[in-house]
């Protein structure tokens, strides 16, 4: 057997918590329950309600999102009574608190407009400060929300992790070898970066002169695209999972955050229902990556790679 292969088999046991013998599993008759209740509740806290309200004549009510905290709260507070319930209280918690931060984020934006002003006349430089100054302030929000729930540094992958570990085979969506991650990571983070930069040249068909214009925003474009990386892992990425593997492991982990993540996307870059598809693969191979490691680095690097793109376009537009 190679060496990879060794450690695949070593990676894919369960991974009990710092100082923890063994993981939360829920009872064998409430675990189909459980799972239900918590892919009910990833549905009802994501995009999906606000993207049907905009079907609605009037669009999505205002009340919608803390009708979705409520949701969650609710769920948390059933988990003293409700066997089902119990296992998912640390994540009906980060959801209740991630769906609150989610709110308010857009309103603290507006707060510190003013120092991204004072940051300078260029409009990319501008936004981007006062946007990732509140990106961080949720990513802290989250991280404490976490460590509250009882959940230490390395159980929520604030960690570099493993570099080297190897990657599970998903033979059915075409990975059948246990590549090391710094192999697969570099060639998706780049391929995926790659298409994204090829899609919006495409729509956008930037001029010699636009192209000229942002090479003096290169080192924002890197520094903003680091700081949105590691704030969206920790704030969308790490709670969900940190909180869904040890009572559902780490499959379930996996494809609900990578549902949540790309449902999200709806509204985002790229959007659409064809946006929405694409970014739920790149939030499976995101996940992957947090699992398989036990951290931040290839996740947040594949991020970045991506980032860099989609700000590279972004400062064009601002220019």
């Amino acid at each position: 057997m190679t060496d990879p292969e060794n450690r695949l088999r070593s990676s894919s046991a369960p991974h009990p918590a710092d100082g923890e013998s063994d993981r939360i599993v829920p009872p064998p008759r409430s675990a189909g329950a459980t799972l239900t209740l918590a892919w009910s509740l990833t549905v009802a806290v994501s995009a999906v309600p606000v993207i049907a309200g905009t079907q609605l004549p009037g669009g999505a009510p205002a009340w919608l999102p803390w009708a979705q905290v409520a949701a969650a709260v609710l769920l948390a507070v059933s988990a003293v009574w409700w066997a089902p319930a119990r296992p998912l209280w640390r994540f009906a918690v980060a959801m209740a608190a991630l769906t609150a931060v989610a709110q308010a984020l857009p309103a603290l934006t507006s707060a510190l407009a003013p120092l991204g002003a004072a940051a300078g006349s260029e409009p990319f430089v501008s936004r981007m400060v006062a946007e990732q100054s509140t990106k961080l302030v949720g990513a802290a929000v989250m991280i404490g929300v976490l460590l509250l729930v009882g959940l230490r540094r390395r159980q929520f992958f604030l960690a570099v992790g493993d570099l080297d570990a190897p990657m599970r085979p998903a033979r059915l969506l075409g990975f059948p070898r246990p590549d090391p991650w710094w192999k697969f990571g570099l060639v998706w983070g780049i391929g995926i970066a790659a298409v994204l930069f090829a899609a919006q040249w495409i729509i956008v068909r930037p001029s010699a002169t636009q192209v000229a214009g942002i090479l003096p925003l290169l080192p924002a474009i890197l520094l903003f695209a680091s700081l949105n990386a590691f704030s969206e892992e920790m704030t969308y990425r790490a709670p969900i999972i940190s909180t869904l593997q040890p009572p559902l492991g780490d499959s379930a982990a996996l494809w609900q955050s990578a549902f949540f993540f790309g449902v999200a996307h709806y509204f985002g870059v790229p959007g659409g229902l064809v946006g929405a598809v694409v970014s739920v693969f790149m939030g499976w191979i995101l996940g992957k990556a947090m699992i398989e490691t036990r951290g931040l680095f290839w996740p947040w690097l594949i991020h970045v790679l991506s980032d860099i793109a989609i700000f590279s376009f972004l400062a064009m537009s601002l220019a």
